[in-house]
């Protein structure tokens, strides 16, 4: 019995020297209270509609963050290697149709055609339709944008997109997977809400302090944006429009997985990609900063990792829960964005090297 605690001892000792000797002193983890768990109960009940999603291949390539749609109903995805996968409508024939250099996360169409485009790496982006790709903004209030997320344009042309951290950067820590989980241990608030505005070049800041500023979608009547604030599992409603313009709420709180990209739907609704379910270590030890300071200096491969869990839904201008569609089973892991057409729903991955689509006459609204 002694040699045996002898040996956990100095397992948990190796441990922490590891850590201690592996954090550079840049992480400074913050306590925090993580808000219950819903579970999969309720509106967010389990069930396997997402088990008929199809996938189609991105030619090679890998890691398509967020898929969009363009006018004539092409397909279109930003992959890990800094390329934008471009698919025919059927899904077919994908082929590289630009490259931004960098890391594109969120990509989305503005009114001229353009495809905008969140870059980790390189700030917000324009790809215009013979695929020149434009540097938009690089900083906003004199501080480097070192992980651009998502975006969103509204229609008087503003582009409303997220900072994810102004501290962690994703080329800086590694690529965005690393830099996420970084700023998860410390969950310090260093990420942003910005809107760049179009007739002058200028990037104004509306948010800070946010958790890992994530997904961002304006609201079909142009009153507010919606806008991920992953590590704390809910959706701020900011307002743009109206008597509340300046002022922000939470349009949905205490969610069962970390929140992704929110794209806007079809009749009213918005689409959120839960890209894994919590974890429960990170949450228990949401109020034990100096554990997280320890962990933080572990080799990667030793920190908790999400679940392959297939998760969206979709949520009315009231936050209520429309659409709860799953696959417990990961088949297609890590959903990082859905994107509503007429008749499909389109699907992005952090890992995967294929797009999902589901059919929507798999899926009905909660009762």
């Amino acid at each position: 019995m002694n040699n045996r605690f002898c040996f956990w001892a100095i397992i948990a000792s190796l441990l922490i020297l590891i850590g201690l000797t592996g954090c550079s002193g840049v992480v400074k983890p913050v306590s925090w209270e993580a808000p219950i768990n819903p579970g999969y109960t309720g509106v967010y009940a389990e069930n396997e509609i997402l088990k008929a999603v199809e996938h189609f291949s991105l030619g090679g390539e890998e890691g398509p963050e967020c898929i969009t749609v363009d006018a004539e109903g092409r397909i279109y995805a930003s992959t890990l290697n800094g390329k934008i996968v471009r698919m025919e409508p059927d899904c077919s024939r994908p082929a590289v149709w630009a490259e931004t250099g960098g890391r594109p996360l969120g990509i989305v169409f503005d009114k001229s055609g353009n495809l905008i485009v969140a870059d980790a790496y390189r700030g917000l982006l324009s790809v215009s339709p013979d695929a020149v790709v434009t540097e938009l903004a690089t900083e906003a209030g004199g501080i480097p944008i070192r992980y651009a997320n998502d975006a969103d344009v509204a229609d008087d042309g503003r582009i409303f997109f997220s900072d994810a951290s102004t501290k962690f950067g994703a080329r800086e820590f590694g690529g965005t997977l690393e830099a996420c989980v970084i700023d998860t241990m410390e969950h310090g608030g260093h990420g942003r809400l910005l809107c760049y505005h179009p007739d002058t070049g200028q990037v104004e800041t509306l948010l800070t302090g946010i958790n890992f500023a994530n997904g961002v979608a304006v609201s079909h009547d142009q009153q507010f944006v919606l806008l991920s604030e992953t590590t704390n599992y809910r959706i701020i409603r900011y307002w743009i429009a109206g008597e509340k313009k300046g002022r922000h709420d939470y349009i949905l709180e205490a969610l069962p997985g970390f929140p992704d990209n929110i794209t806007t739907g079809m009749n009213g609704l918005f689409w959120i990609a839960l890209v894994s379910p919590r974890v429960g270590m990170v949450d228990s030890l949401s109020e034990s900063p100096t554990i997280r300071s320890i962990g933080a200096g572990l080799p990667g491969f030793m920190r908790p990792g999400p679940k392959d869990y297939s998760h969206v839904i979709a949520i009315n201008q009231d936050g209520q829960v429309i659409y709860n569609l799953q696959d417990p089973d990961g088949g297609y892991p890590m959903i990082s964005s859905a994107r509503e057409a007429a008749d499909y729903l389109y699907l992005g991955s952090l890992t995967e090297k294929s797009i999902g689509r589901l059919n929507k006459k798999n899926f009905r609204p909660e009762p």
